[in-house]
């Protein structure tokens, strides 16, 4: 798979209260799929429980859209988001 390497979004904000992040998708997501967060040599992979998108809850969303996502750890601005396959 040619994603695995490329990254799928960039995290343009975190709300650290409420542990979410913003991303900037740059290819589809999904609520179930496995993705690695990645900042620096700091990274963690969880699965997407769920997203918004003007705070409505969506199973999905596409390239160029900016979504919000529950995160397990904390991460960062220019953090980048990658497929877990």
């Amino acid at each position: 798979m040619s994603n695995l390497n490329k990254p799928i979004g960039i995290v343009t904000h975190y709300y650290d209260k409420i542990s979410v992040a913003v991303i900037n998708l740059s290819s589809k997501l999904k609520v179930g799929d496995s993705i690695k967060f990645s900042h620096h040599d700091d990274e963690f992979t969880q699965t997407v429980s769920s997203m918004q998108k003007d705070h409505q809850t969506i199973e999905k969303a596409g390239k160029g859209e900016e979504i919000a996502v529950k995160t397990d750890q904390k991460v960062h601005s220019g953090d980048k988001i990658y497929f877990v396959s």
